[in-house]
């Protein structure tokens, strides 16, 4: 099933986005650790704000399929 529409524009998906910007933080502290040479954020902080943003995306994305569904 295609979610395209007739004008060939594609539906709003928040959960790419939200997907996205977790994505860009996570690779913006990599890449900020690697100019540095020296940890930027600490393993006790950035374990389980990875993990905790991967439960956000995973409910955004679950929220957002569920009403997808429903509205059509």
């Amino acid at each position: 099933m295609s979610e395209r529409q007739d004008s060939g524009r594609h539906r709003f998906d928040p959960g790419g986005m939200v997907t996205g910007l977790f994505f860009l933080a996570v690779a913006g502290v990599s890449l900020a650790t690697g100019f540095s040479g020296e940890s930027v954020v600490s393993l006790r902080f950035l374990v389980p704000a990875v993990l905790i943003g991967l439960g956000v995306v995973g409910i955004v994305r679950v929220l957002t399929r569920s009403r997808r569904r429903t509205l059509r």
